[in-house]
């Protein structure tokens, strides 16, 4: 089994609104005892340091900076549990003229950024007995969207990188969850035209429940779980099945 978020400390990327701040929420709801709330700009976490007092701690973290992470990692030696929540979204399909541009902006953020962390957080995690990394995906890691072509790609391509994670990390002890959110009912969610959109909250539930109960896969709403029911047989044969030999 997995283990429980009481008296942990976590540290969640985008903490300052939508799922970040309902991931924060939920950790102190279950217990943690402190959570770094890893925003681009400090100030904007103001609000939830107020709120908490010394259980939350603002530290500066853009996907973008890499130095940023890397400090961020010095500043959090303490973590148990690293969510990475933020990322980006831009409408684009794949024939537009400036979709490269776009491709480039959301790998970088959703792809390298995501690896910047593993590999910024990864020894904190190991010194302090393993943990847990977190990373939000999407259903578009498993179902390209043709209004969302570059960003589908930057999905399926961290995704990867989670699989690949959850093995690599396995040797120290961290448990990797890979959450796969439908449309959800945040600024970003709004920008991108969804109409109807799942609660923040599902999401943070969901993620501390795959924390306690050593799960891999999260499908938070209805429409991940709609897809879920026909990826699930996939998903456990071959995506959570360790192969002994690399494909050549």
């Amino acid at each position: 089994m997995g283990f429980d978020i009481k008296d942990k400390v976590v540290l969640v990327t985008g903490a300052n609104r939508g799922i970040g701040k309902a991931i924060l929420e939920e950790a102190l709801t279950r217990g943690a005892s402190k959570v770094y709330a890893a925003v681009r700009r400090l100030e904007s976490a103001e609000d939830l340091v107020a709120e908490h007092g010394d259980k939350v701690v603002a530290v500066h973290l853009d996907l973008d900076d890499p130095q940023s992470i890397v400090d961020a990692a010095k500043t959090a030696t303490d973590v148990d549990v690293v969510v990475n929540n933020a990322g980006v979204l831009r409408l684009q399909k794949a024939l537009e003229s400036d979709a490269i541009e776009t491709l480039q902006f959301e790998l970088n953020a959703n792809v390298y950024g995501l690896m910047r962390v593993a590999q910024a957080f990864a020894p904190s995690l190991k010194s302090n007995g393993g943990g847990a990394l977190v990373q939000l995906n999407s259903v578009a890691s498993v179902k390209a969207f043709p209004d969302f072509s570059t960003y589908s790609a930057s999905k399926a391509a961290s995704y990867s990188i989670t699989q690949s994670l959850r093995e690599s990390l396995k040797e120290q002890n961290t448990q990797v969850v890979s959450v796969h959110p439908g449309p959800i009912d945040t600024d970003m969610g709004s920008d991108a035209g969804f109409d109807e959109a799942a609660s923040p909250q599902l999401v943070a539930t969901s993620i501390f429940d795959a924390i306690a109960e050593e799960r891999f896969h999260v499908w938070p709403d209805p429409m991940a779980e709609q897809i879920n029911s026909a990826y699930q047989s996939f998903a456990e044969q071959v995506v959570e099945t360790s192969m002994e030999e690399s494909p050549a």
